[in-house]
């Protein structure tokens, strides 16, 4: 068999295995049943950052009264009371008197990124030890923070959930949802099975001393993006990082195109700028090159293409029907249009460091290949090293 096309049944070979074990991943984490209530868990303080109206804002902001915890205050947090969100957060406190909720008004300017500086007077108010940090977007189940606990270990420093993207509206919210859903959640959950998880800044259940001790909410502002000063911080501490087996909804509505890609493009610019080692295989986790590999052997052993190519493409949706999340018959099309956007987002990631959240500009770390080399120099010697040893040693006994 020559060797292109023996290449190419190897990587559909290997891409089958790993996507059948992603949904198994996904299958025994998903079918872990939440513990019920046991009345021991402890007061939570809930801060949630606004910033505008979002689609459905009013059902995902209801939700945070609706939770079935009992001892738990919720501290909504905006930066300018002008802000359009502020007049829905007073009439949702005002419907809900007995629930402990306030609206606190500020920006304290702690870093260049504006949530964390909307989060910080929240954290500083909040009263008890436990803090969930939880965005507008989140719909919240009645069984939020139980779920949050219920994946707290004595090795664990921070607690986290994906994003899963539900009741989309239109051709480029099935798009996203194709990102979220069956791509982006698959992988995070594939890398936390293996001790690995990293943070999410959609919900973050911290344990208030555990941030204290490393300097405090304002440490977050060392990287672009919290959520992954987050991650360095609590790996730095020797603890790790775990996701909820069931992830939450974000409530998408009507997306544009040009939303869409932004956003896309925000997130991978961040993973580059903070996690350079991590992103850059990215390059091969999408299905462009797979279904590439799919056609050759199809038009090698004569298999109809189209049929070979979409069932490579299928096997990609198994997570998201396997877990319950939102699937439609036309979602293989939105993969592959999500999968040919993949490698040009890989591309544009790589060549620029701006983007836009929010209405604000903002700024990664432009790329410094031998600075960012640098914390992996110890390792290359020590692999070379090892590598010299084993030639001698070969040399030897061929000698």
């Amino acid at each position: 068999m020559p060797i292109p096309i023996l290449a190419a049944t190897i990587f559909c070979a290997l891409f089958c295995a790993v996507q059948t074990a992603s949904i198994a991943i996904a299958m025994t984490r998903l079918r872990r049943k939440v513990p019920s209530h046991r009345g021991d868990h402890p007061p939570v303080s809930l801060v949630r950052p606004l910033c505008g109206i979002d689609n459905y804002a009013a059902e995902t902001l209801r939700s945070t009264f609706e939770l079935d915890y009992p001892r738990c205050e919720i501290l909504f947090c905006v930066a300018a009371a002008s802000d359009p969100v502020v007049p829905l957060v007073k009439d949702l406190i005002a419907v809900f008197p007995a629930v402990d909720a306030r609206l606190l008004i500020g920006d304290d300017r702690v870093s260049a990124n504006p949530k964390l500086n909307n989060v910080v007077k929240g954290w500083r108010a909040a009263s008890h030890d436990w803090i969930v940090i939880a965005d507008s977007n989140v719909l919240m189940p009645r069984d939020y923070i139980q779920r949050l606990f219920a994946n707290w270990r004595v090795d664990t420093g921070l607690v986290a959930s994906p994003p899963i993207g539900s009741q989309p509206c239109g051709f480029w919210a099935e798009i996203e949802c194709a990102f979220l859903n069956t791509y982006q959640a698959r992988w995070q959950y594939i890398v936390d099975s293996f001790g690995r998880g990293f943070a999410q800044g959609k919900t973050m259940l911290w344990r208030r001393a555990d941030l204290e001790r490393a300097g405090g909410i304002e440490v977050l502002g060392k990287e672009a993006a919290e959520d992954a000063a987050a991650t360095k911080i609590v790996r730095g501490a020797g603890l790790k990082v775990r996701l909820v087996d069931r992830p939450l909804a974000q409530p998408l509505g009507r997306r544009s195109a040009s939303e869409v890609w932004n956003r896309q493009l925000r997130w991978a610019r961040l993973r580059r700028a903070s996690f350079l080692i991590y992103f850059l295989p990215e390059i091969l986790s999408g299905g462009a090159l797979p279904m590439i590999c799919a056609a050759i052997l199809a038009c090698v052993f004569g298999w109809p293409g189209l049929v070979f190519i979409l069932a490579v493409a299928l096997q990609r949706n198994g997570v998201a029907v396997a877990s319950g999340w939102h699937v439609l018959a036309l979602h293989p099309l939105y993969g592959l249009i999500r999968d040919l956007m993949l490698p040009a987002l890989f591309v544009a990631a790589l060549r620029g460091n701006d983007f836009i959240w929010r209405g604000n500009a903002m700024q990664v770390e432009r790329m410094r290949p031998i600075r960012m080399a640098e914390p992996l120099r110890p390792r290359i010697l020590e692999l070379a090293a090892v590598s010299r040893k084993r030639l001698r040693a070969l040399r030897a006994r061929a000698s």
